[in-house]
């Protein structure tokens, strides 16, 4: 078991697209963040709940200071609800906030509406734009391409820049966002582009690292064809053809600063 510091990121799921989620041939739980004594769940997808149950050691739902949905597509969010109700222990603790796309909870309403009174405070993400809960603060990227809306993320911890870029068409302007961080971690349904369908491949991920160069690239949110061309090759490919770390996340793995 993997020691946990006081600032980490924690993968509770790395499945992307619906048949590795549907399958649950990797978990869909979203990314745990603990720093300067706030925790937040950025996209709790189907699932999210088991897998804080899981973690070693367990993560508490129920000291959750925030919950972020990047869209409100199911293997992001849907897990909202229930992460909603620990958040507010069972609504009984009106404590909380929930930040996402003013359309998930207008087209596609995905936190019912019983549960829209529990958080302190739902706030509606906009394109590059700044927020806080507590001491951390995050901004988001420019609408991404994709059916939803949808917005990545940048925060820092410990001093280290983070950003995470989530579901998109690759499109040039990304980079303008994304660069320069220590840590990038990327979205990567596709191994190999597949036109109409607004998510990433592999060749658009060493398009971004090379456009944005990071410290370190974090790919996850894997679909099916990435999985069979093995993630953690594909990791090992790039880092040596762009002179770079890339790694593949796994379920539970857990990144320290």
């Amino acid at each position: 078991m993997a020691k946990i510091g006081a600032d980490f990121i924690k993968f509770l799921g790395t499945a992307g697209a619906r048949f590795v989620m549907i399958k649950q041939l990797r978990a869909s739980g979203g990314i745990w963040i603990s720093t300067a004594g706030e925790k937040l769940l950025i996209d709790p997808g189907p699932g999210s709940i088991v897998r804080c149950a899981a973690s070693r050691p367990k993560l508490d739902p129920l000291q959750l200071d925030a919950i972020i949905l990047t869209h409100r597509h199911l293997d992001h969010s849907g897990d909202i609800n229930v992460m909603i109700e620990a958040m507010t222990s069972g609504g009984f603790k009106k404590r909380g906030e929930v930040f996402c796309p003013k359309d998930a909870v207008s087209v596609d309403t995905v936190i019912l509406k019983y549960a829209k009174r529990f958080p302190q405070k739902i706030s509606f993400l906009k394109p590059k734009s700044n927020y806080s809960v507590g001491k951390f603060n995050f901004s988001t990227s420019m609408r991404h391409i994709h059916p939803a809306e949808t917005y990545g993320l940048k925060f820092k911890l410990n001093g280290k820049k983070i950003a995470l870029l989530t579901d998109t068409k690759y499109f040039k302007k990304l980079k303008d966002f994304y660069r320069n961080v220590d840590v990038l971690i990327i979205s990567v349904v596709f191994f190999e582009p597949r036109p109409g369908i607004d998510h990433l491949s592999i060749s658009d991920v060493e398009t971004i690292i090379r456009e944005t160069k990071p410290k370190k690239a974090v790919l996850t949110h894997f679909g099916m064809t990435m999985l069979n061309a093995n993630p953690y090759l594909q990791a090992k490919k790039l880092s040596e053809k762009l002179g770079r770390e890339v790694i593949a996340a796994y379920d539970g793995m857990t990144l320290n600063f």
